[in-house]
């Protein structure tokens, strides 16, 4: 997050999050999470 000055941060935290879709292939899956912007590496 570019609002969090990492200088003050103690400790870090991290988070988990499930993304469930309603694709019926993994490739509509990916499609579709592609075009609203997930950030997937090659």
């Amino acid at each position: 997050f570019p609002e969090i000055d990492p200088d003050r941060v103690k400790r870090t935290q991290g988070m988990d999050i499930t993304i469930v879709t309603s694709a019926k292939t993994d490739e509509e899956a990916f499609e579709l999470l592609k075009k609203l912007g997930m950030p997937f590496e090659s």
